[in-house]
């Protein structure tokens, strides 16, 4: 098993849609480099927004503060930007995929049908005219598409990132949010963390005892529009069964965040 030397918690878009959120991402280090699994905004993003990133600022009344970039966060974790080699993407929004062009040397990961979905769409969501930003991969990403050979993970289909020899990233799909959407597990020594992306907002959605909604009655559309059911109760039975050797979490859950990172929940909507 791949041996990692530390694990950062960076929230890389603080934001306010109704409630303070993250955009919570990971630094692993590895022996092979810094991997960042999903990377925020980009420095772009805050120089020079385009109408979508601008929609998003509006809408989410996200941090205009560049300081959140993953990039303008490395230093004070005693990295460079060259450290980082690997880029895991839970799924292609904006808000998730915006930094890449802050580390055009780095190898894109994404899943098959995720790349398949927002590169070339045969038909695209509103969820997704709003969310893919195609500006993003201008700069031509090193994309490494990871077909689908599945391999077990406590009962469901995952993909090693970096090569069945160093099997300690996966990718674990997770489709609805985004048809290819995954989620993302990283080996801790210990335990797994798995990286959800977008596939749930609050924890109580995949209780495994009593899985409930976080939104009004008069907003269930939206729910099984925006997190539809299927992955939520995947990840529900997947907690139920094996939540002794898996820490779930999901992109924009503060208070997972602060507890990951041993923070309070007020310093980590700041941070």
């Amino acid at each position: 098993m791949m041996q990692f030397r530390s694990i950062h918690h960076l929230n890389c878009m603080p934001f306010e849609f109704g409630v303070h959120q993250v955009t919570h991402c990971l630094l692993v280090k590895t022996d092979e480099g810094l991997v960042l699994v999903d990377s925020g905004l980009g420095s772009r993003d805050y120089a020079q927004p385009t109408l979508r990133v601008r929609f998003l600022f509006k809408v989410d009344h996200a941090s205009r503060d560049p300081r959140h970039t993953a990039l303008l966060q490395l230093p004070a974790l005693g990295y460079a930007p060259q450290d980082v080699r690997h880029i895991v993407l839970t799924h292609l929004h904006a808000d998730h995929d915006g930094g890449l062009p802050d580390f055009p040397w780095a190898k894109v990961h994404v899943y098959a049908r995720e790349y398949q979905a927002a590169t070339h769409p045969r038909r695209l969501s509103f969820n997704d005219v709003v969310g893919i930003e195609p500006k993003h991969w201008l700069h031509a990403p090193q994309w490494v598409i990871h077909d689908e050979k599945f391999e077990p993970w406590f009962g469901l289909d995952s993909l090693p990132v970096l090569g069945n020899e160093e099997p300690g990233i996966l990718f674990v799909p997770l489709p609805g949010h985004t048809p290819g959407q995954c989620g993302v597990a990283v080996h801790t020594g210990e335990r797994w963390l798995l990286h959800c992306g977008d596939a749930f907002v609050r924890p109580c959605q995949v209780d495994p005892v009593n899985p409930s909604s976080p939104f009004s009655s008069w907003a269930a559309p939206f729910e099984r529009y925006m997190f539809p059911l299927p992955a939520r109760q995947t990840l529900s039975r997947l907690l139920r069964e094996h939540g002794d050797q898996v820490t779930a979490f999901c992109s924009h859950d503060p208070n997972a965040y602060a507890e990951l990172r041993g923070i309070s929940l007020e310093e980590a909507i700041q941070t």
